[in-house]
């Protein structure tokens, strides 16, 4: 299959790609993935694999009616992945394309994330036929995608309800975090709803009684200011509501996470490594958080 699209880090035709592998999981990123598509008026691009996990010892030998099977099991998860896509986009003028793959699907997705606008994958999940945990694979490209990707849990957060949620940043004060802010101001701003941007300053449980708390904490707030500076002229219609918090940065955004659509953080923090780590804030939220869940990292 053919895709219009470059390696540049903006490229006006990039797809958002969603794995999809029989799961009910899956088809709730399929369902996320679509209706983000939407609101960026891009294509959706849905893949499955039917490759067999490798692992200690010879492999199966397949027959040309297992390949078979295993193929017509892969379209029947595409086609209803496509279907979930064009119901949570119902109304919308959605471009969707699908592709079946026989190689190992983590290696495919960090490969095509040079060229997407985001991958969205399911936080858990187990193949109609595969034996592959999706959790490996969210575990996996949000370790090493070359793009955003989204993590979805047991809810696609597409309901009315739900859409009307506030949109969560993490900002942990360095530069690490600023790629996380603007794509969360985008995504505010297209969705037309409001920015909780959250900034949790004690990384530790323990508690000096000789500092000035109250200084700290201006200090803090202008922290997280001097972050979110020149985001409002660029975004005037994104209302946002700042949060400051004297706690652990994981604590504090699982909780403020209950009434968000969705969580933006950062792939590496305060004193987090750069390079392929995921940071252990952002490691820690990845199967904790219920609402959907974007790493940001820089290409």
């Amino acid at each position: 299959m053919t895709e219009n699209t470059t390696a540049s880090g903006g490229q006006a035709d990039a797809p958002i790609l969603a794995a999809a592998d029989g799961s009910a999981t899956s088809y709730h990123a399929v369902a996320w993935a679509a209706v983000d598509a939407a609101v960026h008026r891009c294509r959706l691009h849905i893949v499955t694999s039917v490759a067999i996990p490798t692992g200690v010892g010879p492999g199966p030998a397949l027959t040309e009616r297992d390949v078979a099977w295993m193929r017509t099991e892969g379209e029947r998860v595409l086609t209803e992945a496509a279907r979930v896509a064009r119901t949570a986009a119902a109304g919308e003028a959605l471009a969707i394309s699908t592709e079946l793959i026989v190689e190992p699907v983590i290696p495919y997705l960090i490969d095509r994330s040079r060229q997407a606008r985001m991958l969205v994958v399911g936080s858990r999940g187990l193949g109609a036929f595969r034996r592959e945990l999706l959790g490996s694979v969210s575990t996996a490209v949000t370790r090493h995608a070359h793009c955003p990707v989204a993590v979805v849990h047991s809810t696609s957060a597409t309901d009315a309800f739900s859409s009307g949620k506030p949109v969560l940043v993490g900002v942990d004060g360095t530069a690490n975090s600023v790629p996380a802010i603007e794509l969360a101001y985008e995504e505010a701003s297209r969705r037309k709803v409001g920015l909780t941007a959250l900034h949790a300053w004690s990384d530790t449980s323990s508690v000096d009684l000789r500092l000035d708390w109250d200084a700290v904490r201006e200090q803090e707030d202008e922290l997280l200011a001097e972050r979110l500076a020149g985001f409002g002229e660029r975004y005037p219609d994104v209302r946002v509501r700042r949060v400051l918090m004297r706690d652990r940065p994981v604590r504090s955004l699982l909780d403020e996470s209950d009434d968000a659509q969705m969580l933006v953080v950062g792939s590496h923090g305060r004193g987090g490594f750069t390079g392929m780590l995921l940071g252990s804030t952002s490691a820690a939220l990845l199967h904790a958080v219920e609402c959907p869940m974007i790493v940001v990292r820089e290409r």
